[in-house]
């Protein structure tokens, strides 16, 4: 494996290549003394000896395996890190998330990957599928990551999806609950620098790879979606130029020159509820094809379950993620409404 990657500089063929698992890990020195370690497949870490580094960043893609730009876009960096062509300076860990459902074409082959993690892959029936025992191995190679430094650093992770359906405001980010803690304004300019310019404050502790990841190393973590599944080679690559250059400048500790902080140039959205499915019956009263953010004022029913109406609370309440069809006791959809900037430092 060692040589196959070496000759082809292509991690996401050999992960694909072998997506259940790889016989056992390996690791290499390139030219330019960057030190590469693949620990599992879909997982690997690129370190730069002889250089101090500040920051250990985790890049991860795939988590839904039909969502292909970020996967498209993660392997473009990898491929330009094993060819010499990025100057990196900084750790980075990419994680290609769910191998087995990339290549069935599908957003997962037995349960939402995205709900598995802070430990909910092992609660109730447990370790009963690939899915959740690949949540698992992820947490342990993030900690692995993370707790191999010591000393005051800066930890990130941006958990790269696309939507499933159209929106409003093509590029968004979720930003995780943090608790007492503020959101960061320069993380959100970073992001506004990618073109993603619209924020979602989460309202609650989750079981998302991000939240995982914020609650539990304090990292500057966010779930970054960047426009609407494609399938595998028809993206638009050139609609991520942003996301990559700033990445690439990330990775390479390059002056970021970040604008100030400006409310006009964002969207900022607070989740102000979760509607869970309760009855199997449940369904929503607007078509399919209604985009992310779509706001709908107060009153307005917005889906029939169990004989029981959900109706807009607020003066008016955008939604965000609405699929009908998850399973009875998990998301529907996210509401949200305008937020501000008063938890913003």
């Amino acid at each position: 494996m060692f040589h196959e990657l070496k000759q082809s500089k292509d991690f996401l063929a050999l992960t694909l290549a072998h997506p259940q698992h790889i016989a056992e890990s390996f690791e290499f020195t390139l030219d330019n003394q960057i030190h590469v370690q693949v620990w599992d497949t879909g997982v690997i870490v690129f370190e730069p000896l002889n250089v101090e580094h500040t920051k250990d960043i985790v890049l991860s893609c795939a988590v839904h395996g039909n969502e292909t730009a970020p996967i498209e876009l993660c392997n473009e960096l990898m491929t330009q890190l094993l060819s010499e062509d990025i100057a990196l300076t900084e750790r980075v860990l990419f994680l290609i998330g769910n191998p087995a459902a990339i290549h069935n074409g599908t957003r997962f082959i037995e349960e939402n990957l995205n709900r598995l993690f802070n430990g909910a892959h092992s609660a109730g029936e447990g370790l009963v599928n690939a899915e959740r025992v690949r949540a698992k191995n992820l947490e342990q190679y993030v900690d692995k990551f993370f707790m191999s430094q010591e000393g005051e650093r800066q930890r990130i992770h941006y958990d790269l999806h696309t939507a499933i359906r159209g929106s409003k405001h093509e590029k968004f980010a979720i930003y995780p609950y943090r608790g007492q803690r503020k959101y960061s304004r320069q993380q959100i300019m970073f992001l506004e620098s990618c073109g993603v310019n619209t924020i979602l404050f989460h309202h609650e502790p989750t079981t998302t790879f991000s939240y995982f990841s914020s609650q539990n190393y304090q990292a500057d973590a966010f779930t970054i979606e960047l426009g609407k599944v494609f399938p595998m080679g028809q993206n638009d690559m050139t609609r991520f130029i942003a996301m990559k250059e700033m990445l690439t400048l990330l990775l390479s500790g390059k002056d970021l020159q970040l604008p100030k902080f400006d409310l006009k140039r964002l969207n900022l959205y607070q989740v102000c509820r979760s509607v869970n499915k309760r009855f199997d019956d449940f369904e929503f009263t607007f078509a399919n094809d209604v985009e992310n953010f779509t706001a709908f004022p107060q009153g307005y029913i917005l889906a029939k379950e169990g004989g029981q109406e959900v109706k807009i609370e607020h003066e008016f309440e955008a939604i965000v993620f609405p699929n009908a069809k998850v399973p009875v006791g998990q998301r529907t959809v996210l509401m949200l409404k305008a937020a501000d900037d008063s938890n913003i430092d």
